[in-house]
């Protein structure tokens, strides 16, 4: 049995990270400030031993008990969710990183940082691997966000170098799956909200920019071998490097859903990335990690989930 705080862990990944610990045999702290996070998300596991839930803010100091893992996921992770305090979306990507890697030293804990492919920004190399550097404005509204996480992964190495720190960086693709919020803002629950409602089916853009959609419990998988590995460091690509256009999976929503919808088209949002597809061979050599879950598969999946909380 480990001891592992998760934060975050109230979140879309974080509570099926914590059920997937939780089921591995371990003890889970779950720490949330619930601006993102649902208490309903681990509401089946609060009734367990092996979880306790701390309603927290990472930017704001804390101290614990013997930890021996530390998940960071504590930050919002959609661009109308990372926007609406901009500063304090730095704030968790910098005084909170700090907070998290204190306790980690504090603890001789391994720590995982759950970093993006926005680091990317909008990418001139594709697919994306870990050594491209990328192209990010940054003073766009999304530099909150992809400055945040790129300066998170500057702080754990510099712990790492400095302290001796034991860290992973898991540089996350889009994932969707059950458990995300109706007013998520990314573009999978976007699609399936409007189109179980009935209403246009938002395209920013042409619809031709593309993205590559990892399932849920396909990243989990991934995030678990990350930190169990001794190998690497990283950062390391976890995601499907499966490539659709935006477009082409709003037809396919529309058509799983049996939905009246139009699709229609709204101006792109400032900065929006114009392809994003990760190069997991990193992944698939040090972690034997590949996405099993095809999108149709997924999407039925998430598709029944929304059915059943509209």
């Amino acid at each position: 049995m480990t001891h592992i705080l998760v934060t975050g862990g109230a979140g879309f990944i974080g509570s099926h990270l914590c059920d997937y610990l939780i089921k591995k045999g371990n003890d889970v702290i779950c720490m949330d400030n619930l601006f993102t996070g649902r208490k309903e998300s681990i509401e089946h596991l609060l009734r367990t031993k092996s979880l306790e839930f701390i309603e927290h803010d990472i930017i704001e100091p804390f101290f614990l008990g013997h930890i021996e893992q530390i998940y960071n996921l504590a930050c919002p992770a959609s661009p109308i969710q990372y926007q609406v305090n901009a500063i304090r979306t730095i704030k968790a990507n910098t005084i909170g990183v700090i907070n998290v890697l204190g306790l980690a030293k504090k603890h001789h804990a391994r720590i995982l940082q759950a970093s993006t492919s926005e680091v990317y920004g909008d990418p001139l190399e594709h697919p994306q691997k870990e050594s491209y550097r990328g192209n990010v404005n940054t003073i766009s509204r999304r530099a909150c966000y992809d400055e945040g996480k790129r300066v998170a992964e500057t702080l754990y190495f510099d712990y790492h170098r400095q302290h001796g720190v034991d860290i992973r960086i898991a540089r996350i693709f889009n994932t969707y799956g059950s458990r995300m919020a109706l007013d998520d803002g990314r573009v999978v629950s976007n699609f399936i909200v409007q189109a179980l409602r009935g209403e246009d089916i938002t395209l920013y853009g042409s619809g031709e920019q593309t993205r590559s959609f990892c399932y849920v419990d396909d990243l989990i998988e991934g995030l678990y071998k990350m930190m169990e590995q001794t190998e690497i460091t990283g950062p390391l690509n976890l995601g499907n490097p499966e490539e659709y256009t935006i477009r082409q999976l709003a037809l396919l929503i529309k058509k799983e859903t049996k939905s009246v919808s139009r699709i229609v088209e709204s101006p792109l949002p400032e900065d929006d990335p114009v392809k994003r597809k990760p190069d997991i061979s990193n992944a698939k050599h040090f972690l034997g990690w590949d996405p099993k879950t095809p999108l149709l598969d997924g999407l039925r999946k998430t598709i029944t989930y929304f059915r059943s909380v509209l």
